[in-house]
Parts: structure tokens; sequence; C-alpha cells
């Protein structure tokens, strides 16, 4: 199964996280395989790669939690009119 989730980047005390999508049994760190977006929560900055995004989510891939509320914050699912239910 895929998940959409984050992978932590950046230095010490100043983290960004890539949004990527990744097989649910790889480490945080692990190889990923796309890499669908950003987010810097000190900028508070979000970039999405909306096909990416879109297809990995036709395909069945669910976000974790926290990817979920970033696009939603980023009015992704009020865009697409896609819905999917936070677990």
């Amino acid at each position: 199964m895929v998940k959409l989730r984050l992978k932590r980047c950046g230095r010490k005390q100043r983290a960004i996280y890539r949004i990527v999508a990744i097989d649910v049994r790889s480490r945080r760190e692990g190889r990923d395989l796309q890499k669908v977006g950003f987010y810097d929560p000190i900028k508070n900055q979000t970039y999405s790669n909306v096909p990416a995004i879109l297809y990995f989510l036709e395909k069945g891939a669910q976000p974790t939690g926290t990817v979920h509320d970033i696009l939603r914050k980023a009015e992704f699912f009020k865009e697409f009119r896609v819905s999917f239910d936070k677990k």
C-alpha cells in the first residue's frame, strides 16, 4: 500500500518536509516512489504537484493525517472535490 507522507529534510532546528509517495513498510527517511510537494512549517509555505498527487490518490494512496491537513489548508480537496477520510 502506498501513502502520501512527510519526509524530513533541512538542517538542525530548521526542518522542512517533502511530501512523498512512499510504501507503507518503508522508514520515514526511506526511498520514496515520487516527490509530490514540500511543506515549510516555519514560513508556512506549501508546494504541491497537483497532477502527481491526483495520480496517487486515484491509484488508492492514502494521505497521512498531517498530509491530509496540509492539503486541506491548501484547499486541495475543495478544488477537485475529492474526499478522503482521515485515519
